[in-house]
């Protein structure tokens, strides 16, 4: 779930040279690494478990569309030398319908295993927001920064990493629960990748 993980959820803002005048302008500031947070959440493991689980069955049909592909340029590479110059053509135009067909359909299963895997980590990430928010109020922070990915950041006082103390916080929450699969185009498609076979040609 790496591309969930990876793609700043948080919404954190990123560590600017101005953070160090804030706060010697007596304002609070502490940081946190986001994908830390998300790896140690309560129902991370779970949420993984069940996507890689739920994904099977797509990545078993990608695996016969893909199959049925190779098969043909296999057979097509065979006959070739025997097929008469409108059979090759035939043959041809076949096999890129059939392959503009399969990358239709990944690109659709690539859009499901999306939608279903931020359906899956989005109550996690809800929590982790609720949790941030409250350790804010609580400390007094004016500023949270997520140094996840952040390229800005060559040393960091220890002592304002609230990372383990945002996951122990989690801990002590309700635990999230997932949201049932539904239909629908995800922002970002990604996930099972496809690798449609290359039209035959000779």
């Amino acid at each position: 779930m790496r591309s969930i993980l990876s793609r700043g959820v948080l919404a954190l803002a990123v560590l600017l040279p101005g953070a160090a005048h804030a706060q010697a302008g007596g304002q609070k500031i502490a940081y946190v690494n986001s994908q830390l947070i998300l790896q140690g959440a309560p129902g991370a493991t779970e949420a993984q478990a069940t996507f890689q689980k739920e994904m099977e069955g797509l990545q078993a049909k990608l695996k016969t569309m893909q199959d049925s592909l190779t098969k043909l340029e296999q057979a097509f590479s065979r006959d070739a030398d025997t097929l008469s110059v409108a059979s090759r053509e035939a043959r041809v135009k076949s096999f890129t319908e059939k392959r503009q067909s399969f990358e239709e359909e990944a690109a659709k299963l690539n859009q499901q295993a999306e939608q279903r895997q931020f359906e899956l980590m989005q109550p996690i990430m809800d929590q982790v927001r609720t949790a941030l928010d409250d350790m804010r109020l609580e400390g007094g922070y004016s500023f949270i920064f997520d140094v996840a990915n952040s390229q800005f950041i060559v040393a960091a006082d220890k002592n304002l990493d609230l990372t383990e103390r945002v996951i122990a916080k989690l801990r002590t929450m309700p635990k999230a629960a997932a949201k049932p699969p539904t239909t629908g185009p995800a922002a970002r498609p990604s996930g099972v990748q496809a690798r449609p076979t290359r039209p035959p040609t000779r």
